[in-house]
């Protein structure tokens, strides 16, 4: 295909910003159906928000917060305080990430 530059309007803050041919190239490999609504600008600004109110931003059908519940233990193995980004089970050894590597690299 051939892309060109266009000129685009932010519905945000109204100012021209440039979608580019090569912006146009990766909307079109990555199958996007619609142009940016906003300027670079305003969806910075947005993704700042979004971020701070702690609430998911979608990217590609992933989702990046931006605070990560960790929940506090003990390292089974060298009793050295951690905390870890899931609810711990008794029943179940935890590491810290110094031991987590080391039994890794072991195995």
């Amino acid at each position: 295909m051939n892309f060109q530059d266009r000129t685009l309007a932010c519905s945000d803050c109204n100012c021209a910003f440039i979608f580019s041919a090569q912006e146009q190239a990766m909307y079109y490999e990555r199958r996007y159906a619609n142009a940016p609504k906003r300027c670079p600008a305003c969806r910075e600004a947005r993704k700042a928000k979004q971020a701070a109110a702690g609430n998911p931003i979608q990217n590609n059908g992933c989702s990046s917060f931006s605070t990560r519940q960790m929940f506090p233990a003990v390292c089974s193995d060298c009793g050295k305080a951690t905390t870890i980004p899931f609810e711990p089970n008794p029943e179940r050894p935890v590491y810290c990430l110094d031991c987590y590597r080391k039994s890794r690299a072991a195995r």
